[in-house]
C-alpha cells in the first residue's frame, strides 16, 4: 500500500527499533557486549536498577556497533525517501540510546534531526510524546510507529503510518484505518528455522555405538537411544539459538548467513531466547529418564559447545579440535544412554574423521569470505592466507581416519566381533571416498552445507554408508 502523503507542511517523526529496523538495538546491545565484552554482562543488573536510561548509555559507551548491518525495512527506508523528496522534514525519534541513533542517522543519510534517549531520558512512550509535542506542528504531524509504547504517539499524529504492528498496534489500526506498511509473518515457521532441525542428523552418531556393539535389534536399548536422541536435539537446538544471537554482525556480513532468522529480524530476541530456554529445560527433562552417566555428558557437551559459542570458535586451530570434540561426544552420550562399552578404535576414527570435516567447515567459510578475509571480518581465527594449510590439514586428518580404520579391521577385537572380518576391509576405500570428494567439492566451492549435514543428504554418500553398513551386517553374520 503506497501511503506517501503529499503535504511538506507536517514533518514525520519515525521510531526506529522494530519500525525502521526489524529488531531492538537494546538487545542487540546486550548481546554486542556479550560478543565483544564478557567480563562486563555482571554489569547489567546494576545498570537496569538505575533505570533503562542508564542501561542503554552504558551498553552504548561499550559496544562497537555498526549501523549497516542492521536489518533494515527497505519498504520504509524507501518511503520516507519518497516523503523527503516531496519536502517532507524527518526526524528520527527513538528509545534507542543516542549514541546508537546518531549512527543509524548518519549511515541511512535521511533524517534532518535525531531525538533519542540520554543517560537521564528514556525516549519512549509519553516522553516521545512530550518531546515532539513541545515544537509547534501548526498542521500536525506524521508518525511511523508499531509497538504498544507507539500508541499515544499514532494516536496523536495527524498522519499516523503503522509499520509491522504488534497486537495492541493492530488493534488501535483496525479502529481507526491507518495505513499500514508491512506486517511481520511467517508464524512458527522462523522459529523453527532457527532451531536448525536439519543439523538434529548430526546426532545421529548416538546410535553408533549401538550399531558397533551389535545391539540394534534391542529394543530397550533403542528407545534408550532415541531418548537420548531427543534430549542431545533440543539441547543442541538450545545452543544454535543463543549462538546465532551472539554471531549476529558476524552472520549479517556474511552472505547466506544474514538470512538467517536473527539476523535478518524475522525471529525477535526476546523470543528466541524463550524458546532457548524452553528447548534446554526439554533436554533436561528427558535426560533424568536415562542413566546419571548421559546426563553428566549432556552436561559436558553444553558446557563445550557454550565456550565454543563464546570464545572458542575464534581461536585458531583449536576451533577445529574441539568441534571435533563435539562430535565424538556425541558418540560417547550415546553409550551411556544405552549403556555399552564405548572402543578406543572407535573414538580415535571419530576424532580425526571429524576434525576433517571441521576443517572443511572452515575452509568454506573462509573461502565464502574470498581475497582480503581477515579475523575481524570472518569472525574466526584465520585469514586468507590460511586456505591453502587448512586444505592440506584436513585432508591429513581425513587419510589419518582411514589409517585408524585399517589398524582396527587387522584387530583381535574385529577377529572376536565378526565371522568374516575380510570384508571389513571394503570400509577403508568407501570411507576414502567420502572424505576425498568433501574436499574436491570444498575446493570446487561446492561445499555449501555443514560436512556433516552434508554427507547424510548426500545421494553418494549415503550410497557408501548403505555399502558400509552391508559389509558390517555380512561380516557379522555371514
Amino acid at each position: 500500500m503506497d501511503v506517501r502523503v503529499v503535504r511538506t507542511d507536517q514533518p514525520i517523526y519515525v521510531d526506529l527499533d522494530g519500525t525502521l529496523i526489524r529488531t531492538d538495538l537494546l538487545w542487540e546491545s546486550v548481546f554486542l557486549l556479550a560478543r565483544q565484552n564478557p567480563l562486563s554482562l555482571w554489569r547489567l543488573p546494576l545498570w537496569a536498577m538505575k533505570g533503562k536510561a542508564v542501561l542503554k548509555a552504558e551498553l552504548a559507551r561499550r559496544i562497537e556497533f555498526d549501523a549497516s548491518l542492521l536489518p533494515y525495512r527497505q519498504e520504509v527506508v524507501e518511503e520516507l525517501r519518497r516523503a523527503r523528496a516531496d519536502g517532507r522534514r524527518i526526524v528520527l525519534a527513538t528509545g534507542a540510546n543516542e549514541v546508537l541513533a546518531h549512527a543509524v542517522a548518519e549511515h541511512l543519510d535521511l533524517f534532518d534531526a535525531v531525538m533519542a534517549s540520554d543517560d537521564a531520558v528514556n525516549l519512549t512512550a509519553e516522553r516521545k510524546l512530550e518531546r515532539i509535542a513541545s515544537i509547534e506542528h501548526p498542521d500536525g504531524f506524521g508518525y511511523y510507529g508499531n509497538s504498544h509504547d507507539d500508541v499515544c504517539l499514532l494516536d496523536a499524529a495527524a498522519a499516523p503510518v503503522v509499520v509491522a504492528p504488534d497486537r495492541q498496534v493492530a488493534q488501535w489500526q483496525r479502529g481507526s484505518g491507518a495505513p499500514v506498511i508491512a506486517r511481520d509473518g511467517g508464524g512458527l515457521r522462523p522459529y523453527l528455522k532457527a532451531m536448525r532441525p536439519h543439523q538434529w542428523m548430526k546426532n545421529l552418531l548416538i546410535f553408533v555405538p549401538l550399531v558397533m556393539a551389535h545391539e540394534f535389534l534391542n529394543l530397550p536399548m533403542v528407545l534408550d537411544g532415541l531418548l537420548a536422541f531427543v534430549s542431545f536435539s533440543a539441547a543442541a537446538s538450545s545452543v544454535y539459538l543463543v549462538n546465532d544471537l551472539l554471531d549476529l554482525t558476524a552472520d549479517r556480513r556474511h552472505k547466506t548467513k544474514r538470512n538467517r532468522p536473527f539476523a535478518s529480524g524475522a525471529v525477535p530476541i526476546p523470543g528466541g531466547l524463550a524458546l532457548a530456554a524452553g528447548l534446554l529445560c526439554s533436554a533436561f527433562a528427558i535426560a533424568a529418564l536415562l542413566p546419571v552417566a548421559f546426563l553428566a555428558m549432556l552436561c559436558s557437551y553444553l558446557v563445550m559447545t557454550t565456550a565454543y559459542s563464546v570464545f572458542i570458535k575464534r581461536m585458531l586451530l583449536i576451533d577445529v579440535i574441539v568441534l571435533a570434540a563435539l562430535y565424538t561426544v556425541r558418540i560417547i552420550a550415546g553409550a551411556m544412554a544405552a549403556d555399552v562399552e564405548v572402543s578406543f578404535w572407535l573414538l580415535a576414527f571419530s576424532i580425526f574423521f571429524f576434525l576433517s570435516l571441521a576443517l572443511v567447515k572452515r575452509f568454506t567459510e573462509l573461502q565464502d569470505f574470498g581475497g582480503g578475509a581477515h579475523r575481524s571480518k570472518t569472525g574466526r581465527g584465520y585469514v586468507d592466507v590460511d586456505l591453502e594449510t587448512i586444505g592440506q590439514a584436513g585432508m591429513a586428518s581425513g587419510f589419518a581416519a582411514v589409517t585408524v580404520l585399517a589398524l582396527y579391521v587387522d584387530s583381535s577385537e574385529v577377529r572376536h566381533l565378526y565371522g568374516e572380518p575380510r570384508m571389513m576391509w571394503l570400509l577403508c576405500p568407501l570411507v576414502l571416498y567420502i572424505i576425498v570428494r568433501i574436499w574436491i567439492l570444498a575446493r570446487r566451492d561446492q561445499m555449501h552445507d555443514d560436512p556433516v549435514v552434508f554427507i547424510l543428504r548426500d545421494w553418494r554418500s549415503q550410497i557408501m554408508i548403505a555399502l558400509g553398513a552391508l559389509m558390517l551386517l555380512v561380516s557379522a553374520y555371514v
